[in-house]
């Protein structure tokens, strides 16, 4: 179902987690699960894979993962603030030890110039440590391949964090 190089790589992510006992949460909106959908793909990986949202709605990133309505207001659901406070939100509202966060413009729309199409934050949180966020600018690839480099993006971070 996934390329097989994101494939090894996350067969290699939940083996270190395993080894170090963590436990992975995401919470994705652009991605729609993707994340999450790659990991479980691996066999053995509910022994690392605690759980994951998919907050697509203002709504759903509020309810579900604490963000504040007043960051979505003031920065809006694609950006630095928002993607650190759904990876927060997922530890929170979890028992993991570490999560990853992905929220951007996959496009072929929704696009503006100060948030074009391909525009993705990502965020990692980890217990006991701060929080570390990241900007992609895919550019206009096409929806399905903003969504597979998002997955890879998030990938890095949660290997980062190890």
């Amino acid at each position: 179902m996934f390329p097989p190089d994101l494939a090894a790589r996350a067969s290699a992510l939940l083996d270190r987690c395993r080894t170090a006992g963590l436990k992975i949460a995401t919470a994705e909106s652009c991605t729609g699960g993707l994340i999450a959908g790659l990991l479980t793909e691996i066999a053995g990986s509910s022994a690392v894979v605690e759980r994951g949202f998919v907050v697509y709605s203002n709504a759903a990133k509020e309810e579900l993962l604490g963000v504040p309505a007043a960051t979505l207001a003031a920065h809006g659901a694609v950006s630095e603030a928002t993607a650190r406070a759904m990876a927060e939100g997922a530890l929170s509202a979890s028992h993991a030890d570490l999560a990853v966060s992905v929220t951007g413009v996959a496009g072929p729309d929704g696009g503006s110039p100060e948030k074009p199409v391909g525009l993705v934050w990502f965020a990692c949180a980890r217990r006991g440590r701060a929080t570390v966020a990241r900007e992609e600018r895919f550019g206009e690839i096409g929806r399905a391949n903003v969504r597979l480099a998002s997955v890879s993006a998030a990938l890095a971070l949660l290997e980062a964090a190890l």
